[in-house]
């Protein structure tokens, strides 16, 4: 594939990721977003915050594993030259120039706001109800919430790795329905637990973006 029709195709997904985001973060700040927000985050605490660097730790451990399988390192992402999570727009494209720092600045200053939408909503999709599942059932969840992700472009060894976090999510989810016996309320326990470790790998990321722009 030439240089120009990479850096077209690249430009292209930053623009609809962009468009993505920005749609986002408006929803937060409507009122059903607002609700849902201070939902997730009015009891966020500690136990939220412990096992984070655990549970990537075994993310990480995996995906190391897994991508060294042929064919489970590829990602459209990856294909157009892109670095990680796209919707923090790091690509080759953009490397040596202001927008390899003002791209993903910008793309965090969106995604921020909206990091609680997305996270209630990963869990409604994959978690809700879970305590009448399988654990067969229970078990390809896991495996759908990480291969959902190859739609955004994460390497397939890459998105099956976040099974593991998926399962996090998972336990969360059961011991929280287990104290209370409402599904509703142990949606937003685990939601709480996504957005904390989604939050924390944004500000990693922030960090290295801005050690980057300052360099």
């Amino acid at each position: 594939m030439s240089d120009w029709l990479v850096d077209v195709l690249t430009f292209a997904a930053l623009g609809f990721l962009a468009v993505r985001l920005a749609g986002a973060a408006r929803s937060a700040q409507r009122r059903d977003g607002r609700r849902i927000t201070r939902a997730v985050l009015r009891r966020v605490g500690w136990r939220h915050v412990w096992p984070v660097p655990f549970v990537l730790t075994g993310v990480i451990g995996v995906a190391t594993a897994l991508v060294m399988v042929p064919g489970l390192d590829i990602g459209w992402w990856t294909l157009l030259g892109g670095t990680g999570n796209p919707v923090f727009g790091m690509s080759d494209s953009t490397a040596g120039t202001a927008l390899e720092w003002i791209i993903p600045l910008a793309f965090i200053a969106l995604l921020i706001p909206a990091l609680p939408l997305f996270a209630y909503s990963e869990e409604r999709m994959f978690r809700y109800g879970a305590e009448r599942w399988s654990r067969r059932r229970r078990a390809w969840k896991l495996v759908q919430f990480g291969l959902v992700h190859t739609l955004i472009g994460i390497p397939i060894g890459v998105a099956l790795a976040l099974s593991v976090g998926g399962a996090y999510f998972m336990a969360v989810y059961l011991r929280r329905f287990d104290a209370c016996g409402s599904s509703a309320e142990a949606t937003y326990e685990s939601a709480r637990a996504h957005t904390v470790y989604n939050g924390i790998i944004v500000a990693l990321v922030l960090v290295v973006v801005l050690i980057d722009a300052v360099a």
